[in-house]
Formats: C-alpha cells, structure tokens, sequence
C-alpha cells in the first residue's frame, strides 16, 4: 500500500497567470523552476539540458538572453520542448521583441531599466498582443541608487518600493499579468520582503533566495527562509538557487515542497544517523537509493536502518525499508520482516521492491 499525502489549502489566493501550458498563481500549488547554464544560442546543448530537468520535475525554465543570436534561437527551442520557456532580458528591450516574436512564454525584464517609457511601451503591446506575462525581479543587491542611499543596502522596505514602482509603470500602461519576485541572498531580508509584497500585491510571487552559494549552503540557506514563507501561504512559483547543476535545484526543491504537502508525488526517504550498533557499511547504501528515487515518482516513505535492532520499530510507518545486521539485512513493509537479505544483495533488492510498489 502506497501511503498518500494530500496538501492542505492554505495557498494565499493570488492573480491566477497563464504561462505557456500552466498558471502560476489563485491555485494550491507551487510551480518549479529552473534556469540554463548553457548558452541558450547553443540550442542543441539547451533543448538537452532542458529535457532533463523536465523528467525530474521542472516545469517552467528560463534562459539567459545576452544578444540577439541568443533571442533568435528561442523559436528553435520551443520547437523542441513542452514546458514553458521564459526569457530574462537586461537593459535591451529590443531582445524581448525578438524573444516574443519567437515564442517565448514569459518574460524577464524590468521596466526602469530598459530605457525610455517608450521602451516599456513596445514591450507592453507586443506582450498583449501574444499573451506573454512579464516578471519584475527585484533584487536586494542591485537597488536604484535613491533608494540605497535612503534605506542602505539590501533592505526589504526599499525593495517593496522599487517593485511598486516597477509594477506602476507596467499599469500605468494597461498591462496586469505580472508577476513579482523579491530576492535577497540574505534569508531574513528575503523573508520580510515577500512579507511586505503579499500584503501589498495580489500579483503571484516568485519565490528564491540569491546568491545563495553551493548545494549545501543554499539548502540550508533556502530551505530556511522560503519554508517560512510557505507555511505561511506565500509563494506560488519557486527556482532554489545553487551554484551547481541545475538539476541539484529540481532535487532540492522538490524536496523542500514536499515536506510542506505541496509536491505529492515525491519520495520520502529515511535513514538513521548512524551509532556503535552499526554492522554494514550504511552511507554508500543511503547515497546509491537517494539518487535512485530521484527517478521514482511515487509518494512512497523509504527507510534505510543501521541496525535490526531498532530498525523495523523506528520505522515502521515506511511504505518499505531495510535494516542492516552481520553479513545479512532485513527487509520490512510497514514494520513487519519480509525476508533476511545477504549484505551485498540489499541494495539490489531494496530498488526492485522500491519498482514493484
């Protein structure tokens, strides 16, 4: 028997915004993202990497947009693949044509930043014209310069500021599909910031900490400040930075989700710390079944015990589990021994049963 997890509705209700295939947005659910490293004119290498965060649970990515040769190639991408496809764009406005022309599903880019207001305006009508939402991503780090001279560096007020002001040149000229991050790599300033905009906006809100440094780090780091804004509701889309393969981000955050009830269809695997009691070489065991479920999309609870002892006991809700001994293992369902297993067959059998639920 599969143990199934149910999410609660507790889901802030904002705007509800069409991207691509999907919505972001007036929905219990909490959209994954992710961004290339590639080249996006590398198409090939693009449409690749693209298709392998898909299988692991991305749903919407982004690319980088550096050049026009960039912007051209997002009409072959979107040939290729079946997730929406956003495109971050600084300072040229140009590229977001070009992009949008080529159809791209979302846009990155924000307005005080992209020149005149007639600028802005050629944005706004062609992103009418093709349905395509517009992001503003607002940056602790990178604040118009009255606003760090006034409140100082990084700080969550002065970054509501410049998103209203980014949002007021966007209505001002009719647009209202927008979407708001506000990304700090510091996580309380993160957390007051997305604070502030929830009860400022009902525009869907991009949830991330910046810079938040390699996969350790930025677990911990992430896992901390944006767990707090979703058991408070807050949040519809979510990228997990990390200074890593992107798909370190689809992990993580999938399993940061999940223990919030908003990613059900996840694994949940527990193991023991580890004592004096152990009798075979645990970690390695651990590591091989963690990447395994990464390809297991079943809401299925996995334990791997140190000892037979204690094992079955402490985990004897898991849906399947093993439990190491002296040369030999045992296998449990919900608590209760199946069969001894030979030490070097643990793992072997341990993923079959793992395939058969």
């Amino acid at each position: 028997k599969i143990t199934m997890v149910i999410a609660m509705n507790t889901r802030n209700m904002t705007k509800k915004i069409k991207v691509g295939n999907t919505f972001i947005g007036g929905q219990n659910k909490v959209i994954i993202q992710s961004m290339c490293n590639t080249k996006t004119k590398n198409i090939d290498e693009t449409v690749n990497q693209i298709k392998e965060l898909e299988a692991l649970g991305c749903e919407i990515i982004r690319v980088a947009i550096l050049d026009e040769e960039d912007a051209s190639a997002i009409k072959f991408i979107k040939e290729q693949i079946n997730i929406p496809l956003v495109a971050d764009i600084h300072f040229d406005y140009r590229l977001a044509l070009i992009c949008a022309d080529g159809g791209i599903d979302k846009i990155r880019i924000n307005p005080g930043n992209i020149g005149s207001i007639d600028n802005v305006k050629k944005v706004v009508e062609k992103c009418k014209e093709k349905n395509i939402p517009i992001r503003i991503g607002v940056n602790g780090g990178s604040l118009e310069k009255e606003l760090l001279d006034k409140y100082g560096h990084d700080n969550p007020e002065a970054m509501l500021i410049s998103a209203k002001k980014e949002v007021k040149i966007l209505e001002d000229l009719g647009f209202y599909d927008i979407i708001i991050s506000l990304k700090s790599s510091n996580v309380l300033t993160t957390i007051k910031a997305y604070e502030l905009a929830s009860k400022e906006f009902n525009y869907p809100l991009h949830l991330g900490i910046t810079e938040a440094g390699a996969l350790l780090t930025s677990s911990i780091k992430s896992s901390a400040g944006l767990g707090v804004l979703l058991y408070q509701g807050i949040g519809d889309t979510i990228r997990i930075s990390i200074s890593d393969e992107p798909k370190k981000e689809i992990q993580v955050v999938k399993e940061l989700l999940s223990n919030f009830n908003l990613y059900n269809n996840h694994p949940n695997l527990v193991s023991c710390p580890t004592c004096g009691r152990i009798q075979y070489n645990m970690i390695p065991v651990v590591k091989e079944i963690e990447e395994f479920l990464q390809t297991i999309n079943k809401p299925i609870k996995v334990a791997i015990m140190g000892c037979a002892v204690n094992g079955p006991l402490e985990a004897k809700n898991a849906d399947i589990g093993i439990a190491g001994g002296q040369k030999e293992g045992l296998l449990f369902k919900k608590g209760r021994i199946i069969k001894k297993i030979p030490q070097d067959k643990l793992v072997e059998e341990l993923k079959k049963e793992i395939l058969s639920l």
